[in-house]
């Protein structure tokens, strides 16, 4: 069956996680798709972007020809420093991390639980990452955890699940989900939609992600 509705490319998904970020927020943006966002930031709204490895007021990326490999992400891709911007040992950046001072963090993810598990450093399988790294200070240290992924494995089976198989990352930590397909919040009480592309129904959501989904 021909599907009626359009995905959201990457950066029409970071431009939509970019508008929910109120002005005046201190955000981290993980590795991966997350630092798509600092792309797309709304004009006239000030944000501030830290970097796990010791960064505070990061820009968007740097033109083509004029990146610098001293100044780097957490991702080790190039970025740009904003006036007024700072590097910090690692340490302090975990102290922030930790301390609850960042607004928002937003972070990939293997697996969501409509509760709001979060599983995004393994798939268990041999080969993978050996730790879990700075992803579950962030997750439970900032006041609101996003998460921005794509809605499907390459399988075609959801990446929202009723409960995580994979090793957790933290629990009831996540407040949304971003994907290409539909803005989900994950609540106590299961799923809840906040929007969703043009031409998907409700009920082809609920279909693809095997859950009900509260209007």
């Amino acid at each position: 069956m021909t599907m009626a509705y359009q995905r959201r490319t990457k950066d029409q998904l970071a431009a939509r996680v970019a508008q929910d970020i109120h002005d005046g927020a201190v955000v981290n943006l993980g590795i991966g798709q997350p630092t798509l966002v600092a792309n797309h930031l709304p004009a006239g709204r000030e944000i501030v972007l830290q970097s796990e490895n010791g960064i505070l007021g990061m820009g968007p990326a740097p033109a083509a020809g004029s990146e610098d490999y001293d100044l780097i992400n957490a991702g080790k891709q190039p970025v740009t420093l904003l006036a007024g911007g700072s590097f910090f040992h690692h340490a302090d950046s975990f102290a922030m991390m930790r301390g609850g001072h960042l607004d928002i963090c937003v972070l990939g993810a293997f697996q969501v639980s409509a509760t709001g598990d979060l599983a995004n450093w393994s798939t268990g399988e041999e080969g993978a990452i050996p730790a879990v790294g700075g992803a579950m200070d962030l997750a439970i240290g900032a006041k609101q955890t996003w998460v921005m992924m794509d809605l499907l494995t390459k399988k075609g089976e959801s990446k929202i699940v009723e409960a995580c198989s994979y090793p957790l990352t933290g629990i009831g930590c996540v407040k949304r989900v971003y994907s290409d397909l539909a803005t989900i919040e994950c609540t106590p009480g299961g799923l809840k939609l906040i929007d969703l592309v043009n031409g998907l129904t409700h009920a082809e959501l609920e279909k693809l992600i095997g859950l009900p989904i509260a209007a």
